[in-house]
């Protein structure tokens, strides 16, 4: 049997840890802009302050978590818990996708299930949070969803541009060259599609916040394509 709007919304709060003393929050945080009309706001304010409230919440557990390690380690931990993926892995974790409102062509367009927009969800919700319960309920929020997650990762501590281009010299075909071939999302939460080719093989993208993210996850994926890297999670 299907749940009503408000016992599948009930049912949300619960897998989020956080009842909403203002549900018009909770609404906004899952409203996309394909279905922002008639005055109802999409989720991308939200997904705005959201974006920042978790940067600084991992930053507090990583610091907490790890007393010796330095800041560049610090930061490569912190960029792989927080970039797009992450937050869809944690949307999808919650089920987020059924209550997301969406336009028609988007919902038939599988947008539910496409990362990006469960990602900016799952930011737009951690802001929501914040708004209605403080900082304090959104740390609660990320520390039950980042933890695991923060304790699990087992990524390399070598930047993966410098590990591409070390592998390609090594080889002889040549240096990496990146170039955007398509950048899409709102004005202040931009997307950047990189596309990166080195020599004959055949070019490999990555999408990222910002154009050194997305170059960093291309050349992580010809890495595990070319079978040097294990996985973009767990490479060297």
């Amino acid at each position: 049997m299907k749940k009503s709007g408000s016992a599948a919304i009930e049912a949300l709060e619960a897998r989020l840890g956080h009842q909403f003393a203002d549900r018009k929050l909770l609404e906004t945080a899952l409203t996309h802009a394909s279905a922002a009309s008639g005055g109802r706001a999409s989720y991308q304010r939200l997904e705005f302050l959201g974006d920042r409230v978790l940067g600084l919440a991992v930053s507090e557990m990583l610091i907490e978590a790890f007393p010796k390690a330095a800041e560049g380690e610090l930061a490569q931990r912190l960029t792989a818990l927080v970039r797009n993926e992450s937050c869809a892995d944690v949307a999808m974790a919650l089920d987020v996708g059924a209550a997301i409102r969406l336009g028609l062509g988007e919902a038939q367009s599988g947008g539910r299930t496409r990362a990006a927009i469960l990602g900016d969800v799952c930011e737009a919700l951690i802001g929501a949070i914040h708004l209605d319960g403080g900082i304090d309920a959104a740390r609660r929020f990320v520390r039950t969803n980042w933890k695991a997650r923060m304790q699990a990762w087992r990524g390399s501590m070598r930047d993966a541009k410098t590990t591409l281009q070390e592998w390609a010299q090594g080889k002889g075909i040549g240096t990496p060259a990146y170039a955007i071939v398509g950048k899409h999302g709102p004005d202040h939460a931009p997307l950047f599609d990189i596309e990166v080719t080195i020599g004959s093989l055949s070019p490999q993208r990555g999408e990222g916040k910002t154009r050194r993210d997305a170059e960093q996850l291309a050349a992580a994926a010809v890495l595990v394509r070319e079978g040097v890297w294990k996985g973009i999670s767990d490479g060297g």
